[in-house]
């Protein structure tokens, strides 16, 4: 067991916002002493790692609260999606370290803009619009979305790949059954939470590019292992009787 000075010195997290996390139910000391003082174990010094990975993807603490909370939460699935974007923002970081580099050799002559290129996010933001522009389930996404920051954008997918994660574990088994209806209604209300409102024949649509669109069936693969995404569809199609 260690203090919360001992934790404090060890983490670099300092002793006031250890208590706000207690405050706020993120992070519970593991017992406390006869005078009061809180103790933390190894279990809660991991959940405290976790939630500094969270916080260095610019995670709201309310976010990170909801996401650990959530029934789903798989600690191993949510390090691994942590590690890719670690992966991602060090290599954009590579990317500027060279353009500087570049530009500090070579002057004004280095006209190098790669380090900035999010082509491929426009590219996919420019696909979704040209598709779903006019409807009413396109507006109301970029109506709910448009203020979002990247935590809670990261907050908003995390949830979902949680609930294919979930999907995954049962996918052995019968998409009509009671669990995996359920979790096709979860899925439904986290869409319609986060994004737009998803009614049985926007889910049935979805369910169909989850298996039509190879980088859907990739990432849902990704979360819950191989044939998720198919058996999520499968599931779908139980759900709204198709």
């Amino acid at each position: 067991m260690m203090t919360v000075n001992e934790v404090s010195r060890l983490t670099g997290v300092s002793i006031r916002t250890l208590q706000y996390y207690d405050k706020m139910g993120l992070l519970k000391p593991t017992e406390h002493t006869a005078a009061g003082y809180r103790l933390y174990d190894n279990r809660a010094l991991e959940k405290l790692q976790q939630i500094l990975l969270f916080r260095e993807l610019e995670f709201s603490l309310k976010d990170i609260k909801q996401i650990m909370d959530a029934p789903g939460f798989d600690r191993q699935k949510a390090l691994e999606q942590q590690i890719e974007v670690l992966i991602l923002k060090k290599q954009r970081l590579e990317n500027l370290i060279a353009l500087a580099c570049g530009i500090k050799k070579n002057g004004e002559k280095y006209m190098d803009f790669s380090a900035f290129d999010t082509s491929k996010i426009q590219e996919y933001k420019k696909e979704a619009k040209a598709a779903w522009g006019k409807t009413a389930e396109y507006q109301e996404y970029e109506q709910k979305t448009k203020d979002r920051n990247a935590g809670e954008y990261q907050a908003a997918m995390m949830q979902m790949m949680g609930i294919f994660a979930e999907f995954g574990e049962i996918r052995t088994g019968e998409p009509d059954s009671a669990r995996a209806q359920q979790l096709v209604k979860k899925l439904q209300r986290c869409i319609t939470d986060n994004y737009y409102t998803c009614s049985d024949k926007v889910l049935a649509e979805l369910g169909r590019m989850y298996v039509e669109d190879k980088r859907f069936t990739e990432n849902i693969d990704k979360a819950g292992g191989c044939g998720t995404a198919e058996f999520v569809y499968k599931a779908i199609e139980c759900y709204c009787g198709e």
